[in-house]
């Protein structure tokens, strides 16, 4: 049985992919800063797993021990805050760098050896395309810079882990209706981790460090 790894489980589009993926028969591993606040899914092993905080993160390693983990989700993220030049709060943009960047590549460094001990190898990063240099627009600096760099960092680190064929890819997941995206986004929760199950079941080597939306398109840096 295949497993998956999922961060930010509690609610919204982790908690979508934990769904999806117990109904698909997977092992699935849906850490979250609060296990026991979180209304859980059936058939989910819940753990506890905080990506601000380093020994968080490094329990919920040695609490797995030498499982393998097939495909990391990562996940968990936030805004930060939605004004632009003129009004930046630093300190809110200081928290976005630290869950958006700092809190994945943490999670990444940790369960490594985990996703190369696994058959499938894979690696997934929620991004945003106000992450892309190329689309940029006013307004959302914290937001968009925190995906920008974390783009960046995945596209480093998945040339680096190449060679232990681990396939390592960042989504779009959409504007979704959640709480982040806002109850009016066009995407619902269940279409977005539709889109992007189709596209992890079917990755190959040959996508390792592409950046693509829930439906597989590729997307411009």
């Amino acid at each position: 049985m295949p497993s998956i790894l999922v961060t930010g489980a509690s609610r919204g589009i982790g908690r979508e992919f934990v769904r999806q993926f117990v109904s698909d028969g997977w092992d699935v591993l849906a850490a979250c800063r609060d296990p026991s606040g979180t209304g859980q899914i059936a058939g989910a092993e819940y753990l506890e797993l905080d990506v601000d905080d380093a020994a968080s993160i490094s329990a919920c390693r040695a609490a797995l021990g030498d499982r393998p983990v097939d495909v990391l989700v990562n996940n968990a993220g936030i805004v930060g805050q939605r004004a632009g030049f003129g009004s930046l709060d630093y300190t809110a943009w200081q928290a976005a760098m630290t869950t958006n960047v700092f809190g994945p590549m943490r999670v990444a460094e940790a369960f490594v050896d985990q996703v190369v001990a696994s058959s499938r190898r894979q690696m997934v990063f929620i991004s945003s395309y106000m992450g892309s240099i190329s689309r940029a627009g006013p307004g959302a600096c914290v937001y968009r810079s925190s995906k920008a760099a974390l783009n960046m960092a995945v596209r480093c680190m998945s040339l680096q882990l190449a060679g232990q064929g681990v396939t390592a890819v960042l989504f779009h997941p959409g504007h979704v209706s959640t709480d982040m995206g806002g109850a009016s986004a066009p995407v619902t929760a269940e279409q977005s981790v539709r889109g992007m199950k189709e596209q992890i079941l079917s990755l190959s080597a040959t996508d390792n460090g592409r950046f693509l939306s829930f439906r597989g398109e590729e997307l411009p840096w």
